[in-house]
């Protein structure tokens, strides 16, 4: 095999000092932080749809970036051109993991049947180059969304052979997720939504999706797939509405439909935004409800109202959401993947390289800044102070459940008139977390 990117390093840890563009400033994999290695913490993944398939494309133009790797699009020769580019692009970079829809690996065929033998035949080629440098699978999922056949839907479908059609998709996409010994497989809703009540049955719809994802949960375990499947809430794109509009929505879903043991939550920092919240919250809504599965690293224009996928750059962001996955106790069978694109100027091979590099950096550099945050311990101690009222006396019968509601009503007139509570002291926090950050 030649070399895919040519004239481009394996790319080096520097540090901050460092003006190398092709060089890493803070992401140092080997380095110990809260007593785990950046490698390990941060356990970074590619995305074949973005990274070996996306070529800058708009509703307004057509694609500026060269995506072929010397192969002619649309044929199985560019499918395994692509696992090669991927593969050197990974071990150039040092990412360890990579994440994929079936259809970003092959050109979907006329049947599903030959769709499916030319799946096997680039997943045979991608064990062998696994073998060849370690890198592993984070997750799997299938494209459901793409195709005309899912206008409405996949498991929202209200067509049958469609839904059939789902089903085997899904049922391929775990076979290959076990054959590459996958993590996770992901259920990312692309158009279980609607655009209008008036010719919807939503519970209809929900109870069809829940019953899919419940046959491939059976399935999957049938098979020896040990991993969580995942749910990755988004609140609109495609579809006006989407049922998994944000994680608290979706750990309902799950509960509703008994899923919640098998399923755990895939967030995306731009869908978080999307759905009018921040990054954190939506991992500490997860992590709270033990839930918190994996992360889509990405951010999203806020000036924008749609999906824009750009690779993370807000330390502020990462900081936090590093914060949050570190207080959670980290992701068990998830990682942080690269679920962004370079932007439409910028096309050429340098350009991958130094996205990732961008966004490698921000979450190492996040993930040393909450570690700092945490031994800092300022944030805790307030917290705790700021609920010390029920450690004790009547505050401690309420927490533990033992207070009744005339109880309560009694020392309510006991009290007459209660004190305010403590200060919130926002702005001395937000003095603080800057203090860290930039101290």
């Amino acid at each position: 095999m030649s070399e895919i990117f040519k004239g481009l390093p394996v790319v080096a840890f520097e540090g901050s000092k460092s003006d190398n563009p092709l060089a890493f400033k803070y992401y140092d994999a080997d380095k110990i932080v809260a007593g785990k290695s950046m490698r390990e913490h941060l356990r970074f993944a590619m995305a074949w749809w973005h990274n070996m398939c996306a070529n800058g494309v708009d509703m307004f133009g057509v694609g500026t970036a060269d995506k072929s790797f010397g192969q002619t699009p649309g044929t199985m020769e560019h499918a395994l051109a692509k696992v090669d580019a991927a593969f050197e692009f990974m071990t150039k970079l040092g990412v360890d993991y990579f994440c994929f829809h079936d259809v970003d690996l092959v050109p979907e065929a006329d049947t599903i049947s030959e769709t499916n033998a030319r799946l096997d035949k680039v997943t045979d080629y991608i064990k062998e180059k696994m073998k060849e440098t370690g890198k592993k699978q984070l997750w799997g999922t299938a494209n459901m969304f793409s195709n005309p056949r899912f206008m409405n839907g996949a498991g929202s479908t209200n067509s049958a052979e469609v839904y059939c059609f789902a089903a085997a998709q899904v049922k391929k996409g775990i076979e290959l997720t076990v054959k590459l010994g996958g993590l996770g497989y992901v259920f990312w809703g692309g158009r279980e939504g609607y655009e209008t009540l008036l010719n919807t049955d939503v519970k209809f719809e929900l109870e069809n999706i829940a019953n899919l994802m419940r046959l491939a949960v059976e399935y999957g375990r049938s098979i020896g797939f040990e991993g969580d499947f995942f749910i990755e809430p988004k609140p609109k794109e495609p579809t006006k509405h989407q049922y998994d509009f944000d994680t608290a929505t979706s750990i309902g879903f799950l509960r509703q439909y008994g899923l919640d043991k098998d399923f755990k939550i895939n967030i995306e920092a731009n869908h978080a935004t999307l759905a009018g919240h921040t990054f954190q919250h939506e991992l500490r809504i997860a992590a709270v409800n033990d839930m918190l599965g994996s992360v889509d690293a990405n951010q999203g224009d806020l000036l924008l109202g749609w999906d824009t996928d750009e690779f993370p750059f807000n330390v502020y962001d990462t900081t936090l959401a590093m914060y949050e996955i570190l207080k959670s106790g980290g992701l068990k069978n998830g990682g942080l993947n690269f679920d962004a694109k370079t932007r439409r100027p910028s096309y050429t091979y340098e350009d991958m390289f130094k996205a990732f590099i961008l966004g490698m950096d921000s979450f190492a550099l996040g993930l040393v800044k909450a570690d700092a945050l945490i031994t800092d311990g300022r944030l805790d101690a307030f917290i705790k102070n700021r609920y010390s009222s029920f450690e004790s006396g009547i505050g401690a019968r309420i927490r533990s459940g033992e207070a009744t509601l005339t109880e309560l009503a009694a020392e309510a007139e006991k009290l007459g008139a209660p004190k305010l509570p403590s200060s919130g002291e926002q702005e001395y926090l937000e003095s603080v977390f800057n203090q860290v950050l930039f101290g």
